[in-house]
């Protein structure tokens, strides 16, 4: 009696719908032009990439122009769905309210400071005269998001008498700057990586600042003494 051939040793990849094909052009076209920059990035790269055909991303995408569109679109929205999970943690802070302001700080610097978002950057930047409505896109729902979801709990923790925010909206906006202004001077623009511990200073830092501009006081104990 023959053996049924053995499949353990070499295991068939089974095929990609078209959803995780355009979900793998879309990842691999944002990884080239971060790499190449929009105009020397080609779309035979990107199908390499991804390991699919290079009509299989004609046939999901158009041209470059359309790809690189939806890869940095998809790439602002990741970013932004990150930093809406950190900000929620402000909804149920610990009693030690600046210590979870301190951690929230250092996780939105994380985020700030990945990879994928200096790279987001450096590619609206540079092509902002080449896709100006983008750059506008992605600041309208990205950077604005975050601060509005700050925002809105700068003044919920306001109502609860935990914070002293006369305009909420504003002090997110001085919040998100005293964390991204110096680790923007130390990253030297994006050029240099900035170690976790340096990152955990810089939100030290920047949430001392802040608590003392809108944090309310300690009351102090009364002492029990007499006259």
């Amino acid at each position: 009696m023959t053996e049924a051939p053995s499949t353990a040793a070499s295991p068939r990849r089974a095929p990609r719908g078209r959803i995780d094909k355009r979900q793998a052009i879309l990842d691999a076209a944002f990884t080239v032009f971060a790499r190449e920059g929009y105009a020397n990035a080609c779309v035979k790269e990107i199908a390499a990439e991804a390991r699919v055909a290079k009509p299989t991303v004609y046939n999901h995408l158009n041209d470059k122009a359309n790809l690189f569109h939806h890869a940095v679109k998809l790439a602002a929205e990741t970013a932004l769905a990150e930093n809406l999970r950190v900000v929620e943690r402000l909804a149920a802070p610990a009693d030690d309210l600046r210590g979870t302001l301190e951690d929230v700080g250092r996780l939105l610097l994380r985020c700030y400071c990945s990879d994928e978002s200096r790279a987001l950057r450096r590619l609206l930047c540079a092509e902002a005269h080449r896709f100006p409505d983008l750059l506008e896109t992605v600041q309208s729902t990205g950077t604005s998001r975050v601060t509005e979801a700050l925002a809105d709990r700068f003044a919920r923790l306001t109502l609860s008498g935990r914070l002293r925010t006369p305009d909420p909206a504003e002090a997110a906006e001085q919040f998100v700057a005293l964390l991204t202004g110096p680790a923007e001077a130390r990253s030297r623009f994006g050029t240099r990586r900035l170690p976790d511990e340096e990152l955990r200073s810089l939100a030290r830092s920047a949430t001392g600042t802040f608590h003392r501009a809108f944090g309310v006081p300690a009351v102090a104990a009364p002492t029990g003494r007499t006259g």
